[in-house]
């Protein structure tokens, strides 16, 4: 299992509205056809928030393949329409990470 994790940085100008449309509209729209899995909301902990807040988006995902696909057919056009409404108010980053069983339990 994939995890899809990208880490926005909310301007504190936006910050109600960035977060709003995270919830209600970019992880719904990112999750809704199956592709991606089990999302997760989380803020980033930092020791000053003077410039903005960040949050962790995850999802899981099957395999590279589910996700390219995803990337390809929907992904690329939820970011445009993110950027489009924000612009440089809301930046990210992603990262993969892969699921390591450490109990050991395969």
């Amino acid at each position: 299992m994939i995890v899809y994790n990208t880490t926005f940085h909310i301007d504190n100008e936006i910050l109600d509205e960035g977060v709003t449309y995270l919830k209600e509209v970019y992880m719904p729209k990112a999750s809704a056809n199956g592709f991606l899995l089990n999302p997760f909301l989380r803020k980033v902990l930092h020791d000053s928030e003077d410039d903005g807040v960040s949050f962790s988006v995850q999802f899981h995902v099957k395999n590279m393949d589910t996700l390219n696909f995803w990337l390809e057919s929907e992904g690329r056009a939820l970011q445009q329409e993110l950027v489009g409404r924000f612009g440089r108010k809301i930046v990210g980053f992603t990262t993969l990470l892969e699921e390591i069983d450490w109990q050991g339990n395969e």
